[in-house]
């Protein structure tokens, strides 16, 4: 099998699709997956520096992903949208984050290392596929400090 050239690798721009249907926004959604370059930014979203201390900050985190993943040829949404995005339907939301998630090769467990919760949730758990989140700090936060979007 051939290796791919440094060319063909930078010519591979298409980011996989997905039309996710949300009853509570009385529709349909494309959501597309995340560039190498917006899960990053993404993930700085996600932490604060307090201090000279990097904490997480996860408050709307699945409308902070939305945001940037729900696309018709072009983003529906800026960060400015981000607010108002978390004001509506958290089961919309969170099947939005989920097949974002899916798209973009997030797991459970790296949300888990990004906001800083191993294990259960305290109270058993939650029955939904998405991750609980803490609002502790992250013993492996070594990155640089981001502002939150």
């Amino acid at each position: 099998m051939a290796h791919l050239s440094r060319d063909a690798i930078l010519a591979a721009k298409s980011l996989r699709t997905e039309e996710v249907a949300v009853p509570e926004w009385g529709g349909t959604v494309l959501v597309r997956e995340l560039s190498g370059r917006e899960r990053d930014e993404w993930e700085a979203s996600l932490a604060v520096m307090r201090g000279k201390t990097m904490v997480p900050d996860v408050a709307n985190i699945r409308a902070k992903l939305a945001a940037r993943t729900i696309d018709d040829g072009e983003p529906v949404f800026t960060q400015q949208d981000v607010a108002a995005l978390g004001e509506l339907s958290a089961a919309a939301l969170d099947r939005v984050f989920d097949v974002a998630s899916r798209l973009s090769g997030l797991n459970p467990e790296d949300v888990e290392a990004m906001t800083g919760n191993s294990g259960a949730a305290p109270g058993g758990g939650s029955s939904s596929a998405s991750p609980a989140i803490s609002a502790a700090p992250s013993p492996n936060s070594s990155s640089e400090p981001h502002p939150v979007s």
